[in-house]
């Protein structure tokens, strides 16, 4: 029996996210190359008419209005970009109130998670989220759990995704709950993946280091996590927060105890020991990775700061990635 997907696409969407997990969806049982939905059929909708840009400018007309969400096995709650307005509007929040008294599966991509959580529908509940949006979930909703070292969470029939390329990954454990491994492996072969990753498989880039309650700190803090393989200047980090570099080293040592240069050293070895922690890349790569040109340098900071050579940081892995 086909699963039925709906596609609730809000304004300026993110199209990896939703293209990755209906293509997922697609190849699963697609035969020699027709393109049609075979285990899963989906709806496009939106709540106006004329269909919706994504937020890359692509636009996507909608299959349907927002109507009654019964007739889905999954609902898939699209988002992307939170600055040009709100797009949790009265009629999307009416759907997926009468989603939620249905007990239809909901699924939040990228900041779907944050809209579904707006909606008041993760309450109490665990909600996967990117580290870029880490902060903002965790002080907007304080009735929600945030989970910013995962791919994926499922609590119950409440599904949230970060988004990106784990679209795929979410959308192929999907299928091999449904139809089983060996559909969910051909999906992901002809996507070019090499297989599906967990759940609790880590995001490339994890929540590091307190930021503080100074706005200033907190921007600042947010452009060095953006900027971890070609490190900014200070003096640049300051003159794009507007802010004179004597400022800035005002407050961060009145926030964080570190100066900006230090707290940003520190940011690029815990995410060192991230890679080193969840890969099996080599010290040079990661060295690099982290913005440190010279890996003698780099082997020397990091055992000062841990207490061992990163040579000796090895790589954890559970059974289920055997």
């Amino acid at each position: 029996m086909a699963l039925n997907f709906g596609f609730l696409l809000l304004p300026h969407f993110t199209l990896t996210a939703f293209s990755t997990f209906v293509d997922t969806l697609r190849l699963a049982g697609d035969e020699s190359d027709f393109s049609r939905p075979v285990d899963c059929s989906w709806t496009f909708m939106t709540s106006d008419r004329n269909g919706v840009k994504a937020s890359c400018g692509a636009h996507i007309a909608r299959d349907a209005p927002l109507g009654n969400p019964e007739q889905f096995d999954y609902i898939v709650v699209c988002g992307g970009l939170l600055h040009r307005g709100d797009v949790l509007s009265n009629d999307v929040q009416q759907f997926l109130d009468k989603a939620d008294k249905a007990k239809v599966n909901l699924i939040g991509l990228c900041t779907g998670s944050l809209i579904l959580a707006r909606a008041g529908l993760l309450w109490d509940r665990r909600c996967c989220i990117s580290w870029f949006h880490y902060e903002e979930l965790e002080e907007e909703q304080t009735g929600v759990i945030p989970v910013a070292d995962q791919l994926f969470v499922v609590d119950g029939n409440r599904i949230t995704c970060v988004g990106g390329v784990a679209s795929a990954d979410l959308a192929a454990w999907i299928i091999e709950k449904h139809f089983g491994r060996a559909k969910a492996q051909k999906s992901l072969h002809i996507l070019s993946a090499d297989q599906a990753r967990l759940p609790n498989d880590p995001q490339p880039h994890p929540v590091m280091g307190a930021r503080g309650v100074n706005d200033r700190v907190r921007r600042a803090t947010l452009l060095m996590e953006q900027n971890l393989a070609t490190p900014l200047s200070i003096e640049e980090i300051a003159k794009r927060i507007n802010i004179s570099r004597r400022q800035l080293d005002r407050v961060f040592s009145q926030e964080l105890n570190h100066p900006p240069q230090v707290f940003y050293r520190n940011l690029r070895l815990e995410f060192a020991r991230h890679l080193l922690t969840h890969s099996r890349r080599s010290v040079t790569s990661v060295a690099m990775e982290c913005g440190f040109a010279d890996s003698a340098h780099f082997s020397r900071l990091f055992k000062k700061a841990y207490g061992h050579p990163p040579s000796q940081t090895s790589p954890i892995i559970t059974t289920e990635s055997l």
